[in-house]
């Protein structure tokens, strides 16, 4: 099975996330820091909003801190997120070559639908899951095997595609087989990318048949 990632991979959406970091945190006269940025960048929604209400000592709860992000972040997904070179007719190709194929994102799931929704791509899917239903983060090996059982498809028999490092290389260590797909928003760590893949490409357009 063919598994993708959404943000940065499918969709040009990595930066949404960090403007809508750096606009919370404006609102409320808060530094972005780096060590902030580097642990919600790899966590899911939930936990993103904990950490964020701990580091900052906000009184806002994490579903409200949620509710303001997703306020934030929903215009991009349903009107204005672009997606990535070659994305669709590579996404159609393997549709008309019979691959089965799912998407496996931490995004929301109503921004990931809308996005989805929008370019006509939902139907192309068998499964969309969500990190944030599985509860795990998708650096956590833990991850890939929850969604390994509830695809039902041995680990061995999948292909991630992703533009993370991190989860690029925790799903070697599960068993996957890793794509890296180039990302602007990691740009400072492709060598990374790249070791801890079976594969790496600039974009789709590199996999598309002429």
């Amino acid at each position: 099975m063919y598994i993708f990632d959404l943000d940065g991979t499918i969709t040009d959406t990595n930066g949404v996330w960090l403007d809508v970091d750096r606009e919370f945190l404006a609102r409320r006269g808060l530094p972005h820091t780096p060590e902030y940025q580097r642990v919600v960048e790899r966590s899911i929604f939930p936990l993103a909003a904990q950490f964020t209400k701990e580091y900052y000592h906000l009184p806002e709860s994490p579903q409200d801190i949620m509710s303001e992000w997703d306020a934030m972040a929903g215009l991009h997904y349903r009107e204005l997120a672009r997606l990535k070179p070659g994305a669709e007719d590579y996404l159609r190709q393997c549709r008309a070559e019979g691959r089965p194929m799912a998407v496996f994102t931490a995004c929301r799931p109503a921004m990931c639908r809308a996005v989805l929704d929008r370019f006509q791509l939902t139907d192309l899917f068998g499964h969309i899951v969500f990190a944030e239903e599985i509860g795990l983060e998708k650096r956590d090996p833990q991850c890939f095997v929850a969604l390994g059982r509830l695809l039902g498809v041995p680990l061995g028999d999948c292909v991630l595609f992703d533009d993370s490092p991190d989860n690029c290389a925790t799903a070697q260590k599960a068993g996957m087989t890793a794509v890296g797909v180039y990302d602007g928003y990691y740009a400072g760590r492709q060598e990374e990318l790249k070791a801890a893949c079976s594969r790496y490409i600039l974009s789709f357009q590199e996999l598309v048949r002429k």
